[in-house]
């Protein structure tokens, strides 16, 4: 089953150092972008992240510091990558807990002003977990009847992952196919930013889902106690939720003129 799309859809998948969101770099990006007349453009650079490959790390996607030692940095591919995806969704496999952070980390550092604002995210691995509870290679196998070959290229998981939803929408009749159904499907707990440190209460506010101040309103705290929000862009958290912390206090200033 073809997906049913008002606006392209981007697939990705990273390769990278580790798995810290905050602190870890992309060593390979691919990206398959689907129009919604069904055509479809694919990229895939290998990025030299200016820092150590971990052999634990080589060891899982085979990506060695030679290997990438010529390659652009991000930030130089920057701007490629944001031009193909700013006009659209996103999907991937774990994206919403690992990918897409990540990026969004990458393209901040690199000075883009990446926002999800207005785009929809869909996880086929929270799909696939809510209906299987298997991995990408299983997936693979169960929904298309195939072997995942070269499983941890980025290219291969970027396709796999795109061929496994069609395969999921022509399994489940139940499941819709409606980009933003999928997305809300795919979501986990709705979090302001990426990393899980603002949550949302019941009214929809912004509230701090993590240390002494959990459960209680951003815009509260960072009245009363402005240090704190100093601090916050101080220490070691993503700079997404840097952003949007600034953007909280942003706006809370803004309604007082």
């Amino acid at each position: 089953m073809d997906l049913i799309l008002t606006k392209p859809i981007c697939f990705f998948d990273l390769e990278t150092t580790g798995i810290n969101i905050a602190k870890d770099r992309i060593v390979e990006v691919s990206i398959l972008k689907v129009f919604p007349n069904g055509n479809k453009e694919s990229h895939t650079w290998r990025v030299n992240p200016t820092v150590p490959i971990p052999a634990v790390t080589t060891a899982v996607h085979g990506i060695t510091d030679e290997m990438v030692a010529n390659e652009p940095t991000f930030k130089e591919l920057s701007k490629k990558v944001h031009d193909l995806i700013k006009d659209s969704d996103l999907g991937g496999f774990n994206s919403n807990r690992f990918d897409i952070p990540l990026l969004a980390e990458e393209l901040l550092r690199a000075e883009v002003d990446f926002d999800m604002k207005k785009s929809l995210s869909v996880d086929v691995q929270t799909i696939f977990h809510k209906m299987e509870k298997r991995t990408l290679e299983a997936a693979y196998k169960f929904y298309c009847d195939k072997t995942l070959v070269d499983a941890h290229s980025a290219a291969a998981d970027t396709n796999a992952t795109y061929e496994v939803l069609k395969a999921q929408l022509d399994r489940y009749s139940d499941l819709e196919n409606d980009v933003k159904k999928l997305a809300d499907f795919s979501a986990h707990k709705k979090f302001a930013d990426f990393a899980g440190y603002i949550g949302y209460d019941k009214e929809g506010k912004e509230i701090f889902s993590f240390g002494k101040h959990k459960d209680t309103l951003v815009t509260d705290i960072l009245e009363k106690e402005p240090g704190y929000f100093g601090w916050l862009l101080n220490a070691d958290f993503p700079l997404y939720t840097k952003k949007v912390l600034t953007r909280i206090k942003l706006s809370k200033l803004n309604t007082k003129f």
